[in-house]
């Protein structure tokens, strides 16, 4: 009897172990983590941090304040990690993940890179030595609220974007500019030996739309049409061309981008081959 006892109150020590471990309760974070990954040109910029929401709150009165260091965001340090060497409101980044902090303001904020990225809120032990850079920027008010903070990433060029801070009515926009043109021309070169026609064409089209050795252009856009002419490939041909002077030649081959064009069902290309041939 004895031994029947202590094994039910065993057995029933157990069932109340394991019913209060699968009886955690989980509730949605005040503030939610975020993570975003967006291309620049060829670099990917990622963001990874926590967004507090204002609640009925006034920012930067009744939550965080003007004049003190912000972990820019919540909980951990916010993240943003660069994949090639960048550059923010013209300062030199070099590639790799910083913590982003910044002391905000009713008109001119301040931005900074930080290199310990386990400080997070404990911004009393913020040490101005582990900077990367620190800059200044203009900040705006709008008249739409954004209830919840997010670092956004937008105005994108091949050369460079926008990132923004927002909260409650304030925006505060800062510049990053990244260099592509390295990175092609080793790809171009890598590829060129010339093997597909897509190589080719690519390598023609960035020379075209970059400025670059327009004859080198036109010999790999004419090697591509050679492999196998593609309306879009006869329309580069046409353009290279025309800016190498071949006006009657320029109109042969946008006349043939067309009529491929049309052949393959698309009548908008063609009809905008119409415009380009035009300013021939």
């Amino acid at each position: 009897m004895k031994k029947l006892l202590t094994t039910i109150f065993m057995t029933l020590a157990v069932m109340m172990v394991t019913n209060s471990a699968i009886a955690q309760i989980n509730t949605p974070a005040a503030s939610p983590s975020c993570k975003t990954e967006q291309v620049v040109g060829l670099t990917k910029v990622t963001l990874d941090y926590s967004r507090p929401s204002l609640k009925g709150r006034i920012p930067f009165v009744d939550v965080e304040s003007f004049g003190s260091i912000w972990r820019t965001g919540a909980n951990q340090s916010t993240k943003i990690t660069f994949s090639d060497d960048v550059k923010l409101e013209g300062n030199s980044v070099p590639a790799g993940t910083y913590a982003l902090y910044s002391i905000p303001d009713a008109t001119d904020w301040t931005i900074m890179l930080y290199k310990d990225l386990t400080l997070g809120g404990n911004t009393s032990k913020y040490d101005r030595s582990k900077e990367q850079v620190r800059f200044k920027v203009r900040g705006y008010k709008r008249s739409s609220s954004v209830e919840s903070f997010t670092i956004d990433i937008g105005d994108l060029k091949d050369d460079g974007a926008t990132i923004a801070l927002k909260w409650g009515n304030f925006y505060v926009p800062f510049k990053i500019a990244v260099s592509y043109d390295e990175q092609v021309m080793k790809q171009i070169d890598a590829a060129i030996g010339g093997t597909t026609r897509g190589e080719y064409y690519t390598a023609a089209k960035y020379y075209l739309d970059n400025g670059k050795d327009l004859k080198k252009a036109y010999e790999w856009v004419k090697m591509a049409n050679a492999k196998s002419e593609r309306y879009w490939q006869m329309r580069v041909q046409a353009q290279i061309e025309a800016k190498l002077g071949m006006k009657d030649k320029a109109k042969a081959s946008i006349q043939k981008s067309s009529a491929l064009a049309k052949s393959a069902g698309n009548m908008g290309y063609a009809k905008a081959n119409e415009k380009i041939m035009a300013g021939f």
